[in-house]
């Protein structure tokens, strides 16, 4: 489990976020939902080190893993698919892949993985030697996430994964988070797609100016009359 406790990051002279505390339990999806500039993403690149915390503790399996580097975070099997896709355009699909299984050794296992992603992403396999930079958004979030599962994380953070797609190519992604927690894997969702991110939720958490206001069930959370009038656009 991911345990998360009074989480505090400044930037200058803003806190970002004020002592924050929730868990991700083992095999759940989770999900952080807010305004901008709420402290959504501020959270998740302070849990995989690419953010310093002034203080707090981030425990992954009982061990302290607050501001340690980034490569070991992701070894030990916290691994993040950063807001904007951060694909490397000039390489081509297979390429991008490869570069998140950098820290395996295990080649058959790793090609084996590799084939795994191609099955979830059939579109990515059609375009194998294309260079990432000419994929359209769609392909390059599934890209993203491609690149993250070639890690074998056992739990993966994404960061507004739906941002800027099409509504069939967000529904596309949000059936892949499922089927990637179906396997096994723990989500941590960061997403301004409120009720998507609610409905595939096991537990949702509610931020505000870098604090936790509201939490519960996915479902409880959609039902919510406070929830729907301020995130979901419902009156």
């Amino acid at each position: 489990m991911l345990s998360i406790k009074n989480l505090s990051v400044h930037y200058g002279g803003i806190h970002a976020l004020r002592g924050i505390s929730f868990d991700v339990p083992e095999g759940e999806i989770v999900t952080l939902i807010g305004a901008n500039g709420a402290g959504k993403s501020t959270t998740l690149n302070a849990i995989v080190g690419l953010v310093k915390a002034d203080g707090g503790s981030v425990s992954w399996n009982g061990r302290e893993i607050l501001n340690q580097k980034t490569k070991d975070i992701v070894e030990s099997g916290v691994v993040l698919v950063p807001e904007g896709r951060r694909v490397f355009p000039n390489l081509n699909v297979d390429e991008n892949l490869y570069l998140g299984a950098y820290a395996r050794k295990d080649k058959a296992e790793t090609a084996a993985t590799l084939e795994h992603v191609y099955q979830l992403f059939p579109r990515l396999k059609e375009r194998y030697k294309q260079k990432a930079g000419t994929l359209s958004g769609g392909e390059q979030q599934m890209l993203a996430v491609g690149r993250a599962l070639m890690s074998k994380p056992k739990v993966l953070m994404m960061d507004e994964p739906s941002l800027g797609l099409a509504p069939i190519i967000v529904s596309m992604i949000f059936d892949i988070i499922r089927k990637i927690n179906a396997e096994g894997v723990t989500v941590l969702l960061v997403e301004q797609n409120a009720k998507a991110a609610l409905q595939v939720a096991n537990t949702g958490y509610v931020m505000e100016t870098g604090t936790i206001s509201f939490s519960g069930s996915g479902q409880d959370l959609l039902a919510d009359d406070r929830i729907r009038k301020a995130y979901l656009g419902e009156h």
